[in-house]
């Protein structure tokens, strides 16, 4: 089954009491893909300016990941930079942000992608996410993403997209701005109200919350015992879910629950290096061995 994704592809400048990076392999789609790709094949929307490494572009290849519906353009690759503090690593303070080509990107999907499967809206302008949308036929499954910044700018936008997706992510701070409430099972309860069957919260080092037409769910996550950089952390999620999805080709209960494991495992792998260290060099069989282990913290049986 074919995996769509519409996101960034950034360098970024990281730093946390880890350590500091700069000029990284960084961006929505960019950690979407590198999660998503262990499941499904999975092709990235996105624009990139002439100045974007060429050794990025052939390791993104590398890792089978397609790119043809990723424009260079003239102009700057689309640059962040963030600070997390030791006294919390769930938050990063922004340096700066540099839009460079992505302040006049109109993201299109080349003409094969229009029958995709699968379809995720990662991080974006919701205008320009609904467009995007537009272009495809009769996807089995749209999900969604956004963040806080189009929650307080473009809200009528985001709602209006919602109504055409079938599952939205975001993580506790996203939904309880979102809704105006405290309550993670009354925000999820609203935000479905909104138009999603399935509402997936990230709580971080929390784990996760599902809620679905027929079920609801709960999952902690993965216990890391040293967070080095959280940058991407919520998109590896994202990725290993729809990949899952996409591969498993129903979305049901029991398949819901192993995506959403999956999901998790993944992103504690992502926390435990700077960038795509972690996730970039991941094989299935470490995935399944986390998984397992990860699977123990919340099942009944002794071990």
């Amino acid at each position: 089954m074919s995996l769509v994704v519409l996101g960034t592809v950034a360098l970024d400048h990281v730093k946390t009491p880890a350590g500091e990076r700069k000029e990284m392999l960084g961006g929505s789609a960019a950690h979407f893909a590198m999660s998503a790709r262990l499941f499904t094949g999975v092709e990235i929307a996105a624009v990139v300016g002439r100045d974007f490494p060429l050794p990025h572009l052939k390791f993104l290849k590398r890792k089978n990941v397609n790119l043809d519906s990723l424009v260079m353009s003239d102009g700057k690759t689309f640059r962040w930079s963030g600070e997390y503090q030791k006294n919390d690593l769930n938050t990063a303070v922004t340096k700066y942000t540099e839009l460079g080509v992505l302040g006049t990107y109109i993201p299109k999907p080349v003409d094969h992608q229009r029958k995709a499967s699968h379809v995720f809206l990662a991080n974006f302008d919701p205008d320009l996410q609904e467009q995007f949308l537009s272009h495809f036929k009769t996807p089995q499954l749209i999900g969604l993403d956004s963040m806080n910044l189009w929650i307080a700018t473009k809200q009528k936008s985001l709602r209006r997209l919602m109504k055409k997706v079938d599952l939205f992510v975001a993580n506790d701070s996203e939904a309880r701005a979102l809704t105006q409430e405290n309550n993670l099972i009354k925000a999820a309860q609203s935000l479905r109200a909104m138009g999603p069957e399935m509402i997936v919260i990230k709580k971080g080092e929390h784990g996760m919350l599902f809620l679905g037409p027929k079920d609801m769910f709960s999952f902690p996550a993965y216990p890391v015992d040293k967070v080095v950089d959280p940058t991407g952390a919520g998109d590896t999620f994202a990725g290993g879910l729809m990949g899952y999805l996409s591969r498993a080709r129903k979305v049901d209960g029991a398949t819901l629950r192993q995506a959403c494991v999956y999901a998790t495992t993944l992103a504690s792998f992502n926390v435990q290096g700077f960038g795509m260290e972690k996730t970039a060099g991941l094989s299935m069989s470490a995935v399944e061995q986390r998984k397992k282990a990860l699977e123990k913290f919340f099942s009944l049986k002794k071990s």
